[in-house]
């Protein structure tokens, strides 16, 4: 019964943290207008809104896309980190492990301070991103198979590569455009608008359905290579679209946002000690978890000051003792 009760509050948690945050902002709005202003918006027979056009802007064209980007980041980040972590078998991985935060990370900044500025800063970062994990696949696959070990250790190879690229080219940045890498490697969600959201949201959709879709083969990969061959699962082709559609999603919210540390470690792992390591139940849980824990830290990042502080921030300062507290409660159980 009390499994139950879990399974169905990280299930609904997107849908109150998300009601909720309609009503939180620096720029204070009365309860009553945003319940009307939704209402006329969403209703065919109410009457146009007589509220200034200032509540409108704040609510339509600020806070509501905000989080829908961040329901799209907390998805991608923890479906991605649930499903590479039952590939790698490895409960501390994360969706950067193949140097993807690193590729994306040289990307922004070389769109910011080298290429031309019409060359988007989210395209450049999706793609170096994508273009991180591709090298990191090839440099780990030897006679036609992909090593947990070798894939790893490429990634780490892949990441500090592109770290230092980006270290040379800070290092050669004009102290006015190094401000805005630095804060974009913190990750926020304060420059969220509808053109970011439907940019990324088909493929971030696209990638969790696909992740989910093989949810139950997870359950096999994580028992190991030979396991899952003697069971009869094609090992190399399901490792291949997992990380290829775990890449896709991480990408796209990395393109958008920065970078936002933890939430694709921590989310799966506290969702694992909560229900178990069953990934029919756990990945679907994390990405609704996942999503409602995003929103959140995002709600503390833009009301806890008057400007926006860096959501990477928050979310690390939050996860760091949640974790510990559920790892040294649970005794590191949970991944088995």
């Amino acid at each position: 019964m009390k499994r139950r009760i879990i399974i169905i509050l990280l299930l609904i948690s997107p849908l109150p943290v998300f009601a909720v945050s309609l009503f939180l902002g620096a720029y204070e709005l009365p309860p009553s207008a945003v319940l009307q202003m939704l209402y006329a918006k969403l209703s065919p027979f109410s009457e146009p809104s007589s509220f200034p056009e200032a509540y409108q802007v704040v609510l339509f064209d600020v806070r509501l896309p905000r989080i829908l980007l961040a329901l799209l980041v907390g998805c991608a980040l923890s479906a991605s980190g649930t499903s590479l972590q039952a590939v790698c078998k490895n409960p501390l991985v994360s969706p950067y492990i193949l140097g993807l935060s690193s590729g994306a990370a040289f990307g922004a900044a070389l769109a910011m301070v080298v290429l031309p500025t019409g060359i988007s800063v989210q395209i450049c970062a999706f793609l170096f991103g994508l273009l991180a994990v591709a090298i990191a696949y090839a440099i780990a696959r030897t006679k036609g198979e992909t090593p947990v070990v070798s894939l790893v250790l490429a990634g780490v190879i892949t990441g500090a590569m592109f770290s230092a690229l980006l270290s040379i080219l800070q290092f050669l940045t004009d102290p006015h455009r190094l401000s805005n890498i630095v804060y974009w490697l913190m990750g926020s969600f304060g420059l969220s608008n509808w053109y970011k959201v439907k940019l990324v949201s088909v493929p971030i959709l696209g990638g969790v359905a696909l992740m989910i879709l093989m949810r139950w083969r997870l359950n096999v990969l994580s028992m190991g290579d030979e396991e899952a061959k003697s069971a009869g699962l094609n090992v190399e082709w399901n490792k291949v679209a997992i990380i290829v559609a775990a890449a896709l999603a991480s990408a796209c919210a990395v393109s958008v946002c920065g970078i936002v540390g933890w939430v694709g470690l921590m989310i799966p792992h506290i969702v694992r000690m909560l229900i178990g390591p069953d990934h029919r139940i756990l990945l679907p849980l994390s990405v609704t978890f996942g999503a409602a824990f995003m929103v959140v830290v995002d709600d503390i990042a833009r009301c806890l000051t008057a400007y926006d502080l860096p959501v990477g921030i928050i979310s690390t300062l939050i996860g760091i003792p949640f974790f510990a507290y559920l790892l040294k409660r649970t005794k590191g159980g949970g991944w088995s």
